[in-house]
């Protein structure tokens, strides 16, 4: 789509020939020559950039550039002067206008600046939309259920935000920080957004950083950028997320993945909100609202020495416990019919609908991978399904894999059962390892999160072989 200039200039013979430039050039482009009907112009057409010449014959350029502005931050404005010259340019860029060209000009210096400013526009509007459509689809109202669990816990958002809108309704200061707690794909980005978008800083930068995917080496790069030359390969100068996230929130997933040495440079900043980036030889100060969220036992961490105890007891200043989907009862039908409705959209389907026997299937499992691992189920049967109701073998869901290795159960079945023998192996895993959940897991060879729920299911706590 061609952008859409409009040149506001009294010169006749100067107005033709950048309108033929810019016309070539794949623009369209509309001319006048007063206020008046520059302003009369701009209303109708909305444009793009408008190029606005200094002396008119109702008026200033300047005059102009304030009335625009008033109304509009996004359209492109520049000033075209043979007068005053720098006195007239500064006023120009003080009054709004988002660059100026000094008389004589040539006809490449306006279609640079042009071409420039378009592509600004254009860029500014595709951040406008998508965050935009973040707002939208974030907050406390898209955390959907009504299971006792969610609503204690939306509750305890909204008392939250109240308090810090109470405190300081401009967001001019960073609130408290705020650990979320809960298994993998329970959902707490979806938290975090919440906490931004429902808050006072809901029109800054909200930054997600998930620890975890982050290369160990590149850590501290990543979060508090580098100076050029400040490692091989740095060629150039870059901003870190901690940066990127100034005056809105940083929301750091997986926390307790963070190398060691990253922790102490985390604390610094929650603490004096100050950052170093790799190569320089100054701090600066930064403004951000640190939410940070685990599917860790960090306690346990902590008591390892693999997390920093000061770092937790900070990050530890509020809590929010994001709730197991197994514990959330019919709230698993309900967001299970939301995503079908998401993926008729997406897909093309209509009509789709769950089977009785499906949803019992639905309440019944035991959803390890939470209310991830629900989306993706409902997607895969939306998908694969040669009929408009979705019924129990159509969702394919698998249980947990046994603990079990198949020789020992095959030596042992006969004696006490299956269930026993998996029994026996988790607690002599947990003994061996002193109740380190996360070193049984890797011993047993599932996930932390598997053996968590087998030790739920089993009623054993780890406490007990500490």
């Amino acid at each position: 789509m061609s952008a859409l200039i409009l040149i506001i200039e009294d010169e006749a013979l100067l107005a033709r020939n950048i309108g033929i430039f810019l016309n070539r050039r794949g623009y369209d482009v509309e001319t006048v020559d007063s206020v008046a009907k520059g302003l009369k112009r701009y209303n109708e057409l909305q444009p793009d950039a408008v190029l606005i010449d200094h002396n008119l014959p109702d008026g200033t350029g300047l005059s102009l550039i304030r009335d625009i502005r008033n109304r509009d931050r996004w359209t492109k404005l520049v000033m075209m002067t043979a007068h005053g010259g720098v006195d007239v340019a500064v006023a120009a860029m003080k009054t709004g206008a988002d660059d100026y060209l000094t008389k004589p000009v040539s006809l490449d210096e306006i279609a640079v600046v042009v071409e420039k400013l378009v592509s600004q526009a254009r860029l500014e509007g595709s951040l406008s939309y998508f965050s935009a459509r973040q707002r939208r689809d974030s907050g406390i109202d898209r955390i959907l259920g009504n299971s006792p669990p969610i609503v204690e816990m939306k509750q305890r958002i909204r008392l939250l935000l109240a308090a810090e809108r109470s405190a300081d309704p401009e967001g001019a200061q960073p609130g408290p920080p705020v650990l979320i707690l809960g298994e993998t794909g329970t959902g707490k980005e979806v938290i975090a957004r919440a906490l931004h978008f429902d808050g006072p800083r809901a029109n800054q930068p909200f930054i997600s950083v998930n620890c975890a995917a982050l290369p160990e080496q590149l850590v501290e790069s990543e979060l508090f950028g580098h100076e050029r030359g400040a490692f091989t390969g740095a060629m150039e100068r870059k901003v870190g997320l901690f940066q990127a996230a100034d005056g809105g929130t940083l929301f750091l997933d997986e926390v307790g993945e963070l190398p060691p040495p990253q922790q102490a440079k985390l604390l610094k900043a929650i603490e004096d909100r100050t950052i170093r980036a790799v190569g320089s030889v100054r701090d600066r100060k930064i403004n951000v609202r640190f939410v940070a969220a685990t599917n860790a036992a960090l306690v346990e961490r902590v008591r390892q020495g693999e997390f920093r105890s000061d770092l937790f007891y900070r990050l530890n200043t509020i809590t929010i416990d994001a709730p197991p989907l197994r514990q959330r009862g019919d709230d698993i039908i309900l967001l299970a019919e939301s995503f079908i409705a998401q993926y008729q959209r997406r897909y093309g389907r209509s009509g789709l609908s769950l089977t009785p026997d499906a949803r019992q299937a639905l309440l019944r499992h035991a959803w390890p991978g939470n209310v991830r691992e629900l989306r993706n189920v409902i997607e895969q049967a939306c998908l694969m399904c040669a009929r408009d109701s979705i019924g129990e073998t159509d969702l394919n869901l698998r249980e947990l894999p046994s603990l079990v290795p198949e020789a020992s159960a095959t030596l042992r079945a006969d004696e006490s059962g299956l269930i026993e023998v998996e029994r026996s192996l988790i607690i002599d895993a947990l003994r061996q390892q002193k109740g380190n959940v996360t070193l049984a897991a890797r011993k047993l060879g599932v996930s932390r999160d598997t053996l968590r729920y087998r030790m739920e299911k089993h009623e054993l706590r780890r406490e007990d072989y500490v």
